[in-house]
């Protein structure tokens, strides 16, 4: 969602350049893998990506997709330097081990209720994902090697790491609509067999400086704000 020039080339003056998909001209990248129902073919399925890569089924549009910053417990957040990038989870969990899972995978309707594993929903109940990112900003650079080390999560009291700065926290929360015993899975490397441990999200920053000025007010003053 977002940024419509979104590749793994694109460039900071191109994203800056491009349409986009956001209510209020935000024109920052916001990128998770799809979710797949697996009883049925996907138009994809002879393509790179799709079936090729291991990644069967057909693609599921979520039924919502919530897109919120929330500010920090203990302290006034900053604002995030323009281009900043973000990632959540780990893509290759299983060649890793494990150290950077954040998959939390639920069930609408049970709030804050989360796995690791993909969710068995009772009915009337569809699985959620929710994709928190960090948000303890070192306060100097907007991208580091394997895109972690610049901004860190904070501990679960809110507290931020010393010499480490609050800026708005992304969540994405994602919910679809899945008949009750249809087996589904999120797409992934075909050596990850889509595991759901692997599940993940990426963001760039691409507001304006009147965009991220006017998010940082309103979670500072403990607000609730919309797109305008």
């Amino acid at each position: 969602m977002g940024n419509v020039s979104t590749n793994a080339m694109s460039s900071n003056a191109e994203l800056a350049a491009a349409r986009t998909t956001c209510v209020g001209g935000d024109r920052s990248t916001y990128y998770w893998p799809v979710l797949r129902r697996l009883d049925r073919m996907g138009a994809d399925q002879h393509a790179v990506g799709g079936g090729l890569d291991d990644n069967m089924g057909q693609i599921l549009t979520p039924s919502s997709v919530v897109i919120e910053f929330r500010g920090n417990p203990v302290s006034k957040v900053v604002a995030m330097p323009r281009f900043l990038r973000l990632i959540t989870g780990d893509p290759v969990a299983l060649y890793t081990g494990g150290a950077n899972v954040r998959a939390q995978w639920g069930c609408s309707g049970h709030r804050d209720r989360f796995t690791t594993k993909y969710a068995l929903c009772p009915a009337g109940s569809g699985p959620t994902r929710t994709l928190d990112f960090p948000s303890c900003w070192d306060g100097l650079s907007t991208d580091s090697p394997g895109h972690r080390t610049h901004v860190v999560f904070p501990s679960a009291d809110g507290v931020c790491p010393h010499a480490t700065f609050a800026v708005p926290q992304l969540r994405i929360t994602l919910t679809y609509s899945v008949p009750r015993g249809v087996r589904y899975a999120v797409d992934s490397f075909p050596e990850e067999k889509r595991d759901p441990s692997t599940d993940h999200a990426m963001f760039i920053n691409v507001m304006t400086s009147r965009q991220m000025s006017a998010l940082v007010g309103c979670l500072n003053a403990g607000r609730r704000c919309h797109a305008a």
